[in-house]
């Protein structure tokens, strides 16, 4: 277990700015002439197996990111079929992108796995009840915003009505089902109303806009609302541009670019009606996925320079906060604190130092690291709920990390991990409180009273 700013050194050695924010390709499937030049920058050296959380759980070759980028070369080259094994061990992986950190050769393993789930989603059909699922959540419900604050409403009542201790005191679910009710967050009565910018406080400094994404906006408001106090009390009016959807994430992650594309160019026109200071993300995976939408319309001659000019905007919340910390939280919190990385915020984006840099600045909290901050938590979009065997191994590893620290709050950057660590902290019965930076600094600021 290491404290900082022994860690915060360490962590400064292995992340430079410059490694910031890498290009990334999403190439369309396996047939992509881009597809196999990726493929051979792997060497087959195996420095990303012990980076692999599906690999620590199965020990298999299949299982890790060398064995799978072999399987995809086989795959590519016609000698083995979609189906079957291949499937198998491509659905096993969380996509966590931790082996990109660990490789020495700069494979983008990211974009490999995305063109892998493209060609199966093009040539493999799932069955009546996932492609259900798959129109139901993909389609009708996470682009939505409106529709998932209803289906949130409708579950708060399931929950003050008493009836969630019931199903949860009988167990008697199927396991997707029970994965699924297990990680739902204590809903809130009422959500805040973005028809209007939400005022700077103190001397204005600027106009931001905030992506208040889809899942988060429903079920974790919580961390949008103190996302906007915290920006107002840097001197930030905040807007929430009206036509914003889904990031496009989960998606990717089954494999439907068209849709993703779509989703890419809503938000694009969304974020670009203003001359904004910075466009915002608070979630780690969705600002991963945003962060290359510039790639995804690369071949849309209407929306390839705007998408770039989305992308030159647009921020993690630490990122912008680390660098536009106007009034720095005075509020004394003391509390011992470990930050549970969001793995699309530390190896996709690349924003390692900053969240930590934020926790550092409050009076009176100790940040104790995690003993392998670099390893998932096994939320990765969907995955804890279609495979909610092997996401609850990993997990079991993350929170007896988290355990180990004997932190009183443990961090989230990210909606699906954020609501994985509620599940496992309760599950575990850890006296933990999981909470989002940003939750975190508002707590301070609200200690320390209003602005002078």
């Amino acid at each position: 277990m290491t404290t900082l700013p022994a860690a915060q050194t360490a962590i400064a050695a292995k992340t430079p700015a410059a490694d910031y924010a890498p290009p990334y390709a999403s190439p369309r499937g396996l047939n992509d002439p881009h597809v196999r030049d990726l493929m051979a920058q792997c060497i087959h050296c195996g420095l990303c197996l012990p980076a692999c959380p599906t690999y620590a759980v199965f020990h298999t070759e299949m299982d890790s990111p060398r064995g799978r980028i072999a399987l995809i070369q086989a795959a590519a080259d016609g000698r083995i079929g979609l189906a079957g094994g291949f499937q198998t061990h491509i659905d096993l992986c969380l996509g966590c992108r931790a082996c990109e950190t660990a490789c020495p050769s700069g494979v983008q393993y990211g974009a490999l796995l995305e063109a892998a789930r493209a060609t199966l989603a093009e040539e493999t059909q799932p069955g009546p009840v996932g492609r259900f699922a798959g129109w139901l959540g993909l389609r009708q419900l996470m682009p939505h915003p409106k529709r998932l604050r209803l289906l949130a409403r409708a579950l708060r009542l399931y929950q003050v009505s008493g009836l969630q201790r019931a199903v949860r005191g009988l167990n008697f679910l199927p396991v997707r089902l029970r994965a699924m009710e297990g990680l739902l967050p204590p809903l809130p009565a009422t959500y805040p109303d973005y028809r209007q910018p939400a005022p700077a406080v103190g001397q204005k400094r600027g106009e931001v806009a905030l992506l208040t994404g889809c899942v988060q906006d429903a079920f974790l408001a919580g961390v949008n609302a103190a996302t906007v106090r915290v920006l107002q009390r840097n001197g930030y009016e905040v807007h929430f541009p009206a036509r914003q959807t889904c990031c496009g994430a989960a998606q990717l992650h089954q494999g439907d670019q068209e849709l993703a594309q779509d989703l890419a160019r809503r938000n694009v026109n969304a974020c670009l009606e203003l001359d904004y200071t910075a466009i915002i993300s608070n979630a780690g995976g969705c600002g991963a996925t945003l962060k290359q939408v510039d790639h995804l319309l690369a071949d849309d001659p209407l929306y390839a320079e705007r998408a770039k000019t989305f992308v030159g905007k647009l921020q993690d919340i630490s990122e912008f906060l680390v660098d536009h910390l106007h009034q720095p939280p005075t509020g004394r919190l003391d509390l011992r604190v470990t930050y549970a990385d969001s793995c699309h915020l530390r190896h996709g984006q690349k924003v390692v130092r900053p969240p930590r840099q934020l926790i550092q600045t409050i009076p009176g909290v100790e940040l104790v690291e995690l003993r392998q901050p670099e390893m998932c938590c096994g939320s990765a979009g969907v995955y804890n709920i279609v495979q909610p065997e092997t996401a609850g191994d990993v997990l079991d590893a993350k929170l007896a990390d988290i355990a180990g620290t004997k932190a009183q709050v443990v961090i989230a950057t990210n909606t699906g991990c954020h609501m994985q660590l509620l599940y496992g902290v309760r599950q575990a019965g850890l006296r933990a409180e999981v909470l989002h930076l940003v939750e975190l600094l508002d707590r301070s600021y609200a200690k320390a009273g209003p602005t002078p």
